[in-house]
């Protein structure tokens, strides 16, 4: 399976001055942590770092200290994250038949939710990574003002990685430019075009890192990982 992942974010909700996949977490780039997770999982066998100019030397670096076993391509990003993920898909190699796509503020993914994806992917389904809602949700208008609490039964907040075959992918991402479409997920194309997604289930660990209290979060979580593997 080959895996993108998209690294071109900012780090102003994070309060910080440059890329926060830059950012150290427990002494490691973000960003080192989630392509740690990547070449842990055997389903992947090529992957694609999607960013901007500017932080191509710090990437490069953390590939190279990751010991790859695998190609890990630079790939330029674009003004958004769609465009990313559009030049992504373009730079793919020629035989890739699917692909998963995954944020890599995501830095606590496990390899086995990559490997549950790109098996459901392998069959030819496309999929994306969430879990159930737990709070209570209040839709309100521009003044804040609550007008509906739609019934949580049914809802999931959707994640990363997301997973689909690569030619009905590059199709959707196409018809988006051409009709001018925006959305913040892929598949949110697949839903406009009418195709069907299937949810797998992630385990509450999948955070995005957004803010600061997201690194701290993260730091606990990785902590208690570590420990465990120490004692096992």
């Amino acid at each position: 399976m080959h895996l993108l992942i998209v690294a071109a974010g900012s780090g102003r909700r994070m309060g910080a001055a440059a890329n926060k996949l830059l950012l150290p977490l427990l002494g490691r780039p973000v960003l080192a942590w989630t392509l740690e997770a990547a070449l842990a999982s055997e389903a992947i066998r090529w992957i694609g770092i999607v960013g901007q100019p500017v932080d191509e030397q710090a990437v490069a670096a953390i590939v190279a200290a990751s010991g790859a076993d695998r190609p890990v391509q630079w790939i330029l990003g674009g003004e958004t994250r769609q465009e990313s993920v559009r030049r992504g898909l373009a730079a793919l190699p020629a035989q890739a038949a699917g692909v998963l796509i995954h944020d890599g503020a995501r830095c606590l993914v496990e390899p086995s939710l990559f490997a549950r994806c790109a098996e459901a992917v392998a069959r030819g389904e496309s999929v994306i990574a969430a879990t159930p809602v737990t709070d209570t949700i209040k839709q309100v208008d521009a003044d804040g003002r609550i007008h509906a609490t739609p019934d949580r039964q049914g809802l999931w907040a959707a994640q990363t990685p997301q997973g689909f075959p690569v030619e009905a992918l590059v199709d959707a991402h196409a018809r988006a430019e051409a009709e001018g479409w925006s959305v913040t997920d892929d598949a949110s194309l697949f839903e406009r075009l009418g195709l069907p997604v299937r949810v797998l289930e992630a385990p509450p660990s999948n955070i995005k890192l957004t803010t600061p209290i997201d690194l701290t979060l993260a730091e606990a979580v990785l902590t208690v990982r570590n420990e465990i593997t120490a004692r096992d």
